[in-house]
């Protein structure tokens, strides 16, 4: 096993500790199964930031937008 160094802000340090506290988790504990969690959903994260990434560089036009406004309706009124 490797240790390693970690630069976070202070205010996702508090979250951290609140939850490790709450958890009753170590820091270091924590931090391997948000490690783990988030290799688990690398493909997720992949592909996420694939389609941001498409929409950054070809934003949806208004006319594409329009074509779904019926389909919006959620029943209010």
């Amino acid at each position: 096993m490797e240790t390693i160094e970690l630069s976070i802000d202070e205010s996702l340090l508090a979250e951290v500790q609140q939850a490790t506290s709450a958890l009753q988790m170590t820091p270091s504990d924590f931090m391997k199964v948000a490690l783990e969690r988030a290799l688990q959903q690398r493909e997720i994260i992949a592909k996420e930031r694939q389609d941001a990434q498409g929409y950054s560089d070809h934003p949806q036009q208004p006319e594409e937008i329009e074509e779904w406004q019926s389909e919006q309706d959620w029943g209010q009124g």
